[in-house]
């Protein structure tokens, strides 16, 4: 593709891959691990919860740090920190076996250091893209997310099996350092930095620009939910693979993989899907695809269906995300998107952290099940809340 001649975006791209990677394997590899351990979706449900509880109440800095400063810079050094923080982990655990508190300082760094992440790097393409590169650069930063994700599903089933959690912790601390280092080969200096204005005025006017343009804040709404939902399908598939289908860490692993590879496709598709029916339109077929089968899945008790199901999943929530970060990318000023993005973010990781707690009590008190109707439910309200913007927009042209 035309756009990685772009020798900046090539090198973020490659980072992009190898960061996903290591998040991806080193989450479910923790996932089914604490599983493994204690037996309780609740347990999994805590864990994920603190994972965004941390990044939520990290959410307001998080703006303001990645439109004050570098953004390549803050990206950097967010790369070395987690790959520090899991090195040490990674021998902790290995001194002294399992213990559910080393997981949950595991799940606060990865929340973290997640969230900063988000927040500069998709603020970080709008810089090093122009205007017509945004929706090739999303849906190019999407399949390398996806490449990451689905290889890391693959992975983490058979080096747990084999290797142990221990493994999958050195190898997520060994991706972040290459990540690093390719983040060196970026050559970018930001002409947005202002760096006389205070931290707390900074902030101001990101939650000033959001209260003005109010239908631009329900878009950033919207393009959270299928967020939301990866993470809620995160605390679903462990008991539902382990319980439901009666299978092992491996058809959980290769779960995520369908999942990784369906938002791998909608990298190709998403795009010129929205072009041939509008992006409107595409945004809530593809919600209502979405929700069909989330309701498919709350029925099923086969293994070959959760793969088809985590593939229509990983497609849907993966378009949505291209569709709708490229048109907030279109309407949000440069200097505010780091801001606007972490506010939405948190808005984000504040439902992931109720669904996440919530599910995994309901799961252990019900069936897995529950989970996909939930997960349902929500997909519901985006595409009602989506329908509803579309109605006004024309009008106020998303003040």
């Amino acid at each position: 593709m035309s756009i990685l001649k772009n020798r900046n975006f090539l090198f973020f791209f490659l980072a992009d891959i190898m960061s996903g990677f290591g998040v991806g394997m080193s989450t479910i590899g923790a996932n089914w691990y604490l599983l493994d351990e204690t037996g309780s979706s609740g347990a999994v449900g805590v864990m994920l919860a603190l994972n965004v509880i941390a990044g939520f109440l990290v959410s307001p800095l998080t703006g303001i740090l990645t439109d004050k400063f570098n953004r390549k810079v803050v990206i950097q050094i967010t790369f070395i920190l987690r790959a520090v923080a899991i090195g040490i982990l990674t021998v902790a655990f290995l001194l002294d076996g399992f213990t559910i508190g080393y997981i949950y300082i595991f799940s606060i760094v990865n929340g973290i250091g997640w969230s900063i992440y988000m927040s500069a790097s998709r603020s970080l393409i709008q810089e090093l893209l122009t205007g017509e590169q945004l929706s090739k650069g999303n849906s190019l930063v999407e399949i390398s997310l996806q490449v990451g994700m689905f290889m890391a599903g693959a992975a983490s089933g058979f080096i747990y099996r084999f290797a142990g959690f221990e493994a999958i912790l050195l190898i997520n601390s060994l991706m972040f350092v290459i990540c690093s280092l390719f983040m060196m080969f970026v050559k970018y200096e930001s002409s947005l930095l202002d760096k006389d204005e205070g931290y707390l005025l900074s902030f101001k006017k990101g939650i000033q620009y959001l209260y003005s343009h109010r239908l631009t804040f329900l878009l950033g709404v919207v393009a959270a939910i299928p967020l939301v939902a990866t993470m809620v399908f995160n605390v679903v598939l462990p008991e539902y693979v382990s319980e439901t289908l009666n299978a092992d860490s491996v058809v959980f692993g290769f779960s995520d993989m369908a999942y990784g590879f369906g938002g791998l496709l909608s990298g190709f598709l998403a795009a010129p899907f929205a072009k041939k029916v509008t992006k409107t339109r595409a945004v809530q077929i593809i919600f209502i695809l979405s929700i069909i089968t989330l309701l498919g899945l709350s029925l099923n008790t086969m293994i070959f269906i959760i793969f088809l199901g985590s593939f229509i999943i990983g497609f849907s929530n993966s378009s949505i995300r291209i569709m709708m970060n490229t048109l907030l990318m279109e309407i949000v000023p440069k200097a505010l998107m780091g801001r606007a993005m972490s506010v939405w973010m948190g808005i984000a990781l504040f439902l992931q952290a109720v669904f996440a707690s919530v599910l995994g009590l309901l799961i252990d008190i019900f069936s897995p099940s529950i989970g996909f109707i939930c997960m349902g439910a929500l997909m519901l309200c985006g595409l009602t809340l989506h329908y509803v913007i579309s109605k006004k927009k024309d009008k106020k042209n998303y003040q």
